[in-house]
């Protein structure tokens, strides 16, 4: 008989902290210590193709985050809102992350706060990207058992660096297909 958690759980419940920020339980998360920054002497003003290019990718990183947070509070792998934001590898690891505490009992609660800022645009690669940059503050966002409300054990979130990136798919839509918890990096 199972008297608490296995440490395997816990710590996969740890990695999922983030609600897809971080890398799903079995993989590494994508960690870097020096996130993609605009460089001091780039004065020019943007065009207002890439105002518009920020524009679409800030909301859909908004987007992104309160879809995480809906499929999170109900530990709903398949919330439809996942798709209208998120683009693969991300999408599969956020559902891999969701789906991990829904086999567990566990939901999220409270708040996420975001903060974030665009760091490039590049509307000449294929296909265009734009990178974000957010202080993400997770101190109020926790992970606990549905039947209870027990927080999970080390489950508990920081301030800290995150980095995003954001694609314009072939159908015009910015979706957010890669990301990344630099949680040794507070803000």
């Amino acid at each position: 008989m199972r008297t608490g958690p296995s440490r395997r759980w816990t710590t996969c419940l740890v990695i999922a902290a983030m609600v897809g920020v971080t890398a799903g339980c079995g993989d590494p998360p994508e960690t870097s210590t020096a996130p993609a920054q605009r460089p001091a002497s780039d004065t020019r003003q943007p065009t207002e193709a890439e105002r518009a290019a920020e524009r679409a990718a800030l909301a859909a990183y908004a987007g992104y985050l309160d879809a995480s947070r809906e499929a999170s509070q109900v530990s709903d792998p398949r919330h439809p809102k996942l798709t209208k934001f998120l683009g693969d590898p991300l999408l599969t690891r956020v559902r891999v992350a969701i789906g991990d505490a829904r086999r567990h009992g566990a939901v999220r609660t409270g708040t996420l706060r975001s903060d974030p800022t665009v760091t490039s645009i590049s509307l000449d690669s294929t296909p265009p990207t734009v990178e974000i940059q957010d202080c993400l503050d997770a101190t109020d966002y926790r992970l606990v058992y549905r039947k209870d409300k027990r927080v999970v054990p080390g489950s508990g979130g920081t301030r800290h660096l995150a980095t995003a990136t954001a694609s314009r798919y072939p159908d015009g839509r910015w979706l957010i297909d890669s990301g990344a918890a630099h949680e040794d990096q507070p803000c």
